[in-house]
């Protein structure tokens, strides 16, 4: 399964869920975005050449990051870019792949967990982020999928 979630036109996440399958490769991101997240399956033998990439200058505005769920279960709680008023929120477990691409998030740990995180450099240290209050238990609420 995946899931684009959206606010006011805008992606803010892209979470494909670990019973996600499919032939072939499938790119889940706009071109546009500077963070690109795809998914492959290919048969036994299939060669992918060698190859490199090429320098290429690009322009990254917005960091944008991928978390994969390597074990556990986490709450990952989403917020509007304007205000960063809370929106809904997601369950992930193990297996789960999401893109984080616009707007606030925050991640409530519910089990032991272990979480890899992909993400555009340099870090620019706290330069890098604005923290904010997270939402009140009470007020989270699960969107349609989650």
């Amino acid at each position: 399964m995946i899931e684009t979630i959206l606010h006011a036109g805008n992606i803010l996440a892209i979470l494909v869920k670990k019973e996600f399958s499919a032939a072939g490769i499938q790119f889940f991101t706009p071109d546009s975005f500077s963070q690109q997240l795809g998914y492959m399956k290919r048969h036994e033998g299939y060669v992918i050449p060698p190859h490199d990439h090429n320098p290429v200058p690009r322009t990254v505005e917005w960091t944008q990051e991928v978390l994969f769920i390597k074990s556990g279960k986490v709450r990952l709680d989403l917020y509007t870019p304007e205000n960063r008023e809370y929106l809904q929120s997601r369950m992930l477990t193990a297996g789960d792949v999401v893109l984080l691409a616009h707007g606030g998030h925050g991640l409530v740990v519910l089990e032991e967990s272990e979480i890899i995180e992909v993400k555009q450099g340099p870090y620019a240290g706290e330069a890098d982020k604005t923290r904010f209050p997270p939402v009140e238990d009470a007020r989270v609420r699960y969107g349609e999928k989650g």
